[in-house]
């Protein structure tokens, strides 16, 4: 639900875009399933369920762009990457808490650009080091609002998680 409500809030705003909980979701899913099958299938429900319910609301004309289009599913696969890092690490400390939610957005942000840059026609970036940095500087609006999104969306739902299931509120996992 936070997923689609900053698509929907933030999305059609440039300077906003990218603002979103869905790689802190990834990082938890990452953190608290030990069993493999729950730990991707997670974090791919909460962007499918968001992008389905934003491209109902582009259908009926309440959205300015599609909630699904082609090659997304590149994003899918990025986001399972951003999930194993969270499996990696584990919330066990603040350091593995602070190190998994700076390495996913900029991770997924070298690995998203570079897709960008590789698919786009060569009158959008060229194919060289300068077409490579102007695709990634045009990309630093959505880098900062990732990591910032992620920043504070993962330990709000650390504390949030160990709340409701412990009754204490902690920011790391026990």
């Amino acid at each position: 639900m936070a997923t689609t409500l900053c698509k929907y809030f933030f999305g059609p705003e440039i300077a906003l875009s990218g603002f979103s909980p869905v790689l802190a979701i990834a990082l938890f899913s990452g953190f608290i399933f030990r069993r493999s099958e729950w730990v991707f299938f997670f974090s791919i429900v909460a962007l499918l369920v968001s992008d389905l319910t934003i491209q109902l609301l582009y259908l009926n004309d309440l959205f300015d762009y599609q909630g699904v289009y082609a090659g997304q599913w590149k994003n899918y696969l990025l986001l399972l990457g951003c999930t194993f890092i969270g499996y990696i690490f584990k919330a066990t400390s603040y350091r593995n808490i602070g190190l998994s939610a700076f390495i996913a957005p900029t991770i997924f942000f070298f690995l998203s650009n570079g897709l960008v840059w590789l698919q786009s026609s060569e009158m959008t970036y060229t194919k060289d080091i300068t077409g490579f940095i102007t695709c990634l500087t045009a990309g630093l609006p959505f880098y900062k609002n990732s990591l910032l999104a992620t920043l504070i969306f993962l330990p709000a739902t650390l504390v949030f998680y160990n709340y409701i299931s412990i009754r204490k509120i902690e920011l790391r996992l026990s």
